[in-house]
């Protein structure tokens, strides 16, 4: 079996200016969902053992992610920070299938 990615460069420059003008016009708040953007664009170039990756997360329900690692983090004095990164790559794994 084969994996690949068939993604270009034309491609990735036009989904980060587009993910950079949706977290800039909305101050940030958008993030989430330019983040799914981003990771929509990556899992759909993306073949594994000859089966397409999807990604099925949401803006929405990592919006509810980040709300939650925002609070922990505040309220630990950054300690927590040190897991959201972890905590972010999990969750895309977990939105992410083999069709």
């Amino acid at each position: 079996m084969e994996s690949n990615f068939t993604g270009g460069l034309l491609g990735l420059i036009g989904i980060n200016i587009l993910c950079f003008l949706l977290t800039l016009f909305t101050l940030g708040l958008a993030t989430p969902w330019a983040i799914c953007i981003s990771i929509e664009w990556y899992t759909k170039h993306t073949t594994l053992d000859g089966r397409k990756v999807k990604f099925v997360g949401t803006g929405g329900s990592l919006f509810g992610q980040f709300i939650k690692w925002w609070f922990l983090t505040i309220i630990t004095l950054g300690i927590y920070g040190f897991w959201v990164g972890l905590k972010m790559t999990k969750w895309v794994v977990q939105n992410c299938h083999l069709e």
